[in-house]
């Protein structure tokens, strides 16, 4: 099963884009991601009519964070993008008359909305200045400059 990584993603667009002191085209965030322009122009047009991210348009132009770092979550991106689902496993729903079922799904129901709870909780105390600061400390580690060439060296 194929798993959701647009909040993981866009969270790396909006660490890029905070290490620049410039616009960067969709182009260069595409190539740092290894992806397609096209896709990386559609979620940050999401964020872009969130108040995240600003566009400018021509020679020069590109994306640009129109955020205080600081002040925004994990949790308000997540949202950002829509409330993606969290977990890749639910109940079967093939026999909703069978007790079977019923008893697993209420326990299992139960388990993945108190997961779901907690992992919203934590997303809800991580600020990006904080994803930031923590990209600072691996590239100090490193001995690397703030190029976003560095930052994704192996």
């Amino acid at each position: 099963m194929k798993k959701d990584s647009r909040l993981s993603g866009v969270l790396h667009i909006l660490l890029h884009l905070a290490r620049k002191d410039g616009p960067v085209t969709s182009e260069a965030l595409a190539r740092q991601m290894d992806t397609n322009p096209v896709v990386v122009r559609r979620i940050m047009a999401g964020l872009r009519d969130q108040g995240y991210v600003r566009s400018e348009k021509g020679h020069g132009g590109g994306w640009t964070l129109a955020c205080d770092l600081s002040t925004v979550t994990l949790h308000d991106i997540y949202a950002a993008l829509g409330n993606p689902s969290l977990l890749v496993i639910g109940n079967r729903t093939e026999s909703p008359g069978c007790l079977l079922e019923q008893a697993v799904n209420a326990a299992l129901g139960q388990a993945f909305e108190d997961a779901e709870a907690l992992l919203l909780s934590r997303l809800g105390e991580v600020t990006l200045a904080m994803l930031g600061a923590d990209v600072s400390k691996r590239l100090r580690a490193r001995g690397g400059s703030h190029a976003l060439e560095d930052v994704h060296a192996a």
